[in-house]
């Protein structure tokens, strides 16, 4: 991507070298020497404000202590402060989890398969209740460094479970209730456990600040539920409003118009299936 990273005008080199490839990533490092130290200096990313990314920049003081900031393409820069701020932490792992969960189409579909597939409000909280705790576990865990599972095939029984909830919603409508209307929460946690591996992989590609890793954890969970929490409400007020105007217009649904929604989410899920196992 066509943005560098400059260090504070009082550092030697500012800028870093042409970046090298690793086999994964382009990767730029460099050594600078910075006289008076980097409090107050302003880290600046050209050439953010004609992308649609987002850059986090962390930096670790002389104490031990660390600090993350996030910078977008209508906030290019930051100054570094003379002292840490758990709250700077606790705003840019919130929003990240927000976003993460809000980008993730295959999360956000596995929860629109559940929404479609079960029918009370209370077995909706139970279910959903159990699909958090589940992946909450998982991305703790793993990004703690007590269980690790590859990523390649997290991704691709990520994809798996939607497909295998999108054909339970096909099962219901023909009579034959499966696993995941009999038992959501079941389905729903055994899933969550897989999904809270791939939350993890992003938070492991993001990274934790050292001396701030319980808030960060905390908050980049936090963010997801409140991203999924969004989702869902945006779902109900969907339906809702097509439910009014169905009622209004009076007009008639075909016959087949239930099967469009699982048959269109299980078909994506069956490509990211096989897309997903050819990366391995």
């Amino acid at each position: 991507m066509a943005i560098v990273a400059q260090l504070p005008e009082n550092c030697d080199p500012r800028m870093p070298g042409q970046p090298i490839w690793d086999g994964v990533a382009y990767v730029a490092r460099w050594t600078a020497t910075c006289p008076g130290g980097l409090e107050g200096g302003v880290i600046d990313i050209d050439g953010l404000n004609q992308t649609s990314t987002d850059v986090l920049v962390r930096f670790d003081f002389a104490d031990g202590t660390s600090e993350a900031r996030r910078l977008t393409a209508s906030e290019t820069s930051l100054t570094i402060p003379t002292q840490p701020s758990s709250l700077e932490v606790v705003r840019t792992y919130l929003l990240l989890g927000i976003e993460h969960i809000l980008s993730g189409i295959d999360h956000l579909l596995f929860v629109l398969a559940l929404l479609l597939l079960v029918k009370g409000t209370r077995r909706i909280i139970i279910t959903v209740t159990a699909f958090t705790l589940a992946h909450s576990l998982t991305l703790a865990g793993a990004t703690l460094g007590f269980v690790h599972m590859p990523g390649p095939p997290v991704e691709a029984a990520i994809a798996l479970s939607i497909a295998f909830v999108a054909s339970e919603i096909i099962h219901s409508r023909r009579g034959k209730p499966g696993l995941t209307e009999q038992y959501p929460w079941i389905v729903a946690f055994t899933f969550g456990l897989l999904h809270g591996f791939g939350f993890a992989g992003a938070l492991t590609e993001i990274g934790l600040p050292q001396a701030s890793i319980p808030i960060a954890l905390l908050f980049f969970n936090v963010g997801v539920e409140v991203g999924q929490l969004l989702f869902i409400a945006g779902v109900f007020a969907i339906f809702a409003l097509a439910r009014q105007i169905t009622r209004r217009i009076s007009m008639p649904q075909p016959a087949w118009a239930w099967a469009v929604p699982p048959y269109a989410i299980g078909s994506l899920a069956v490509f990211w299936v096989i897309q997903r196992i050819a990366m391995f």
